[in-house]
């Protein structure tokens, strides 16, 4: 799955069989410190590219992280909700914001 990673703007995005999922980058989450708190997205949500995906506090900042590509939120990493230091993991395939479908490929080739 690694090799299949597209990184943008702090966050990087996998094909799965769920979707397309979205998490926080290695270099975004040294850049954020310690997160303490974080807002997701709901299922069912639409998200349009570059809106609001997420936004977390940190130590060394709060940071709004916008959706790189538009779909539908079908699942979000409900244990971020209790214990955002999850997003911290340093496997980043572990901090995992949402995953969404009805994603128009063509936004991933934009990028």
């Amino acid at each position: 799955m690694a090799d299949e990673l597209k990184i943008i703007d702090g966050l990087w995005i996998s094909k799965t069989s769920e979707g397309y999922k979205i998490g926080l980058t290695n270099e975004a989450q040294e850049d954020l410190g310690s997160i303490t708190f974080a807002t997701l997205p709901k299922v069912g949500q639409t998200l349009k590219k570059g809106d609001s995906l997420i936004e977390v506090e940190a130590e060394k900042a709060v940071s709004e992280f916008s959706s790189p590509i538009g779909g539908t939120v079908v699942a979000i990493n409900e244990a971020a909700t209790n214990e955002p230091s999850l997003l911290d993991d340093a496997d980043q395939t572990k901090a995992w914001i949402a995953i969404l479908t009805n994603v128009d490929e063509a936004q991933l080739n934009e990028a």
